[in-house]
């Protein structure tokens, strides 16, 4: 199979000859022909120039082997959709200078379709595609309405989101109305991204962790519900956090495709948290990869003993990829996930 097809199948959970293998961040941080794009221009000039975007987006395919490649792009990209400006401050993050504190804020916003906020999105798409060919499945990608909220509402990354949670708590209804205009851009936006040629998205909601149940049932889900009614028929969809635990048997019914778990569970029991109606991605520990390869290989191959019998297992991190990673520890995941059957 060639890599495109191999995950695809396996994200319908369909049989494969081996055991597709992404790693999430892998467009960037830890290869050198990355950083010495990044030495030339700074990160947004990257993310919202197609042909410099593209270029970054194809480089894990070329030099790690990798069956999928992720975009290059930020999920604070779509704001300029809805009129949000924003800045990512070096070591420290995504800036928003006038947050969203009250309904009064959040009447301001009006969305624009992802074509004219974000065309550049769409045109990178456009060109990887084109490089790409079946390679390796192109995947698109967006935040989630709450990990969106809790930037926009807190106006910085934040351990806690008190602000944020804050809002959610003590002025519902300025909430609800908030999810809903951030849930109607992320359709929008990753509909736009399917039409242009990805075969595949991911939600990011990598600050969910920070709710308890009845929260995430209440003031979260049905947004998420919504977004993979609408976006699932279209291409498979990945819903990825961390930390949520506590959280698995309702990630596993929002509609997903597939579910991508952190390390804190081992992967069958992840997967027998989310059911059998989801595929499951990952779930290396990131900080393994820093170890020596004798230690790599028992944890990976661990994984995918857990995963055997059942297909829809994608092998990926459980978050993204540590800048001092070795490129070449991540070449040899790839090459003993595509020989162990």
């Amino acid at each position: 199979m060639t890599g495109r097809d191999r995950f695809l199948r396996a994200a319908r959970r369909e049989p494969v000859d081996v055991t597709p293998v992404w790693f999430m961040r892998q467009a960037g941080r830890c290869l050198p022909s990355y950083r010495a794009l990044r030495a030339r221009h700074d990160f947004l000039t990257l993310a919202t120039t197609p042909e410099l975007a593209a270029e970054a987006t194809l480089m894990p395919v070329e030099q790690l082997g990798v069956d999928a490649a992720v975009l290059f792009a930020d999920i604070m990209l779509p704001l300029a959709s809805i009129g949000v400006p924003f800045e990512i401050r070096p070591g420290v993050g995504p800036v928003i200078p006038s947050p969203i504190r009250s309904a009064a804020d959040g009447e301001r916003l009006r969305i624009r379709p992802a074509e004219e906020g974000t065309p550049f999105v769409l045109e990178a798409i456009r060109l990887v595609k084109a490089e790409l060919g079946d390679r390796a499945a192109l995947l698109g990608f967006a935040g989630a309405p709450f990990t969106l909220a809790c930037y926009l509402i807190e106006g910085k990354p934040s351990r806690e989101f008190p602000r944020a949670k804050a809002l959610m708590y003590g002025d519902p209804a300025t909430w609800h109305r908030l999810m809903e205009t951030l849930t109607t851009l992320t359709i929008d936006y990753l509909r736009a991204q399917i039409a242009a040629g990805a075969d595949a998205v991911q939600l990011f909601d990598s600050w969910l962790g920070l709710l308890d149940p009845a929260s995430y049932e209440t003031a979260v889900l049905p947004y998420t519900r919504r977004i993979f009614a609408e976006i699932s028929p279209l291409a498979p969809a990945i819903h990825f956090s961390t930390g949520t635990v506590a959280l698995l048997e309702q990630i596993g019914a929002s509609g997903c495709d597939v579910v991508s778990v952190d390390w804190r569970l081992p992967l069958d029991v992840a997967w027998g948290r989310v059911g059998d109606g989801v595929g499951m991605q990952g779930n290396l520990d990131p900080s393994l990869v820093l170890a020596p390869w004798e230690a790599i290989a028992a944890g990976a191959r661990d994984i995918l003993q857990r995963a055997t019998g059942r297909a829809g297992h994608i092998f990926n991190l459980g978050h993204g990829i540590l800048p001092e990673s070795d490129p070449a520890m991540l070449s040899r995941i790839v090459s003993l996930v595509h020989q162990e059957l």
